[in-house]
């Protein structure tokens, strides 16, 4: 291997046997100079393994967009190196090794309107780097690369002599990613790809991510501030709080033992999809003045189970403590007092007919026939004494719409029937006199 080159492989990790990617170093990025410096990321240390998703998670602010662009050597680093297969990235490097870089890593920006060229075509966007780097033998091979790839990304060929503004936030966002995935790169920095686009078509951009992921055996540097997606698509998760990463550990690690506060208070207002819990949930407020680092300063520590947690000697004990009980760490809570008195009121207000539905179960197996059909009330209409017991049959079966409608019909034709008797009768008792 050349100085100008990346080997084939990386270095293995020896605790888990795994290809380290990328490898971040005790990296240090600071903004200004002098009194006016800010430091926005503070000795931040995490590895990428091959082919995984590692998401940084973090309010805004806290140092994720830095450390992603610190990646593609957007930023500087002030302090410690970033390492690609076990080849420093950072700082000064040779120019053909900096080609290299950006080969090999891609980013999908956080705003697909603003990353986008709006006076080039579709077409020239995505083949800007086929371009720059020459990667086809002729025109054919270029137009068939950038065809396949975007139909890979559901657009269509006749999309590429179009221009951004004709498209919507989401088909941006593919273009973006086609842009990227036309590369064939090993790493992706995907930048909060999802944040601005519509719930609805959320889901098909993480899918279209971890489809290319499975075929193409790509890793991801995934930038969120949303836990519930990241949930969904991580292997490992760094959560980072004011430039200091303060836990890293597996998904299902990280959510059934949240150890740091700050990864609590996150999963915490993670929103619940059940209007009644959620109104009556406990929301969880970090404070970072509850640590005393005065004397015995933090440090990231493996606490076991390949679980990292920042904190100092006393802090690191009481969590490798919690986490030796194994039990899951309940980080949502739902408070019993408001959730009581709401149950009261809910009770004291309910109409008869909430009394029959019965519980939220009950409401969750409800039969979906239950539609109060109007032929329900004209065979009930009919045939009253029939509908009065099919009614009583619905609403045992909790079919309280069918119910009613046999009820009411039911009723009207016994009217209707009774009021034909009475005129009959005062008609036969007239003819009579």
């Amino acid at each position: 291997m050349s100085n100008n080159s990346f080997p084939e492989h990386g270095p293995i990790d020896p605790a888990t046997g795994k290809e380290i990617l990328l490898s971040v170093k005790n990296v240090d990025i600071t903004f200004g100079k002098g009194d006016k410096a800010v430091r926005a990321v503070k000795n931040a240390s995490f590895d990428i393994f091959k082919g995984e998703t590692f998401s940084l998670v973090g309010e805004s602010g806290s140092g994720k967009t830095t450390i992603g662009r610190a990646v593609i050597r957007v930023n500087p680093c002030a302090a410690g190196e970033i390492d690609y297969k076990g080849v420093k990235i950072s700082g000064d490097i040779s120019k053909a090794l900096d080609r290299e870089v950006i080969r090999n890593i891609q980013m999908v920006f956080q705003d697909p309107a603003a990353s986008l060229n709006e006076r080039a075509t579709v077409d020239y966007i995505i083949s800007e780097g086929l371009y720059n780097f020459h990667l086809f033998e002729n025109e054919a091979d270029r137009i068939q690369k950038v065809e396949k790839m975007i139909e890979e990304v559901g657009l269509l060929p006749e999309h590429l002599t179009r221009y951004p503004h004709e498209f919507s936030g989401g088909q941006r966002q593919r273009i973006g990613i086609a842009r990227a995935m036309v590369m064939e790169p090993e790493l992706v920095v995907a930048d909060e790809p999802i944040s601005a686009l519509d719930v609805s078509i959320r889901a098909q951009v993480l899918n279209l991510l971890k489809k290319f992921q499975k075929e193409r055996d790509v890793s991801y540097l995934f930038i969120a501030h949303d836990l519930s997606v990241v949930r969904f698509i991580s292997d490992r998760i760094g959560v980072i709080y004011k430039g200091d990463i303060v836990e890293i550990a597996s998904t299902e690690e990280l959510f059934n033992f949240p150890l740091h506060p700050y990864t609590k208070s996150l999963i915490s207002a993670v929103p619940i999809p059940d209007p009644k819990l959620e109104k009556n949930k406990v929301l969880y407020t970090y404070d970072a003045k509850m640590h005393d680092y005065s004397e015995d300063k933090p440090e990231l520590v493996n606490i076991g189970h390949d679980h990292f947690v920042y904190g100092n000697k006393k802090e690191i004990e009481e969590y490798k403590a919690l986490r030796e009980k194994n039990v899951p760490i309940q980080a949502v809570t739902i408070d019993p007092v408001a959730a009581k008195a709401e149950k009261a009121v809910n009770t004291e207000t309910e109409d008869v007919e909430n009394e029959n539905v019965g519980s939220e179960d009950d409401i969750l197996q409800r039969p979906i026939h239950d539609t109060g059909n109007f032929w329900l009330g004209i065979a009930s209409f009919i045939l009253p004494i029939i509908g009065l017991i099919a009614g009583f049959i619905f609403r045992k079966v909790n079919h309280i719409r069918n119910y009613k409608k046999c009820l009411k019909g039911a009723i009207i034709g016994l009217i209707v029937r009774a009021v034909i008797v009475v005129l009959f009768i005062i008609f036969l008792l007239l003819s009579l006199i």
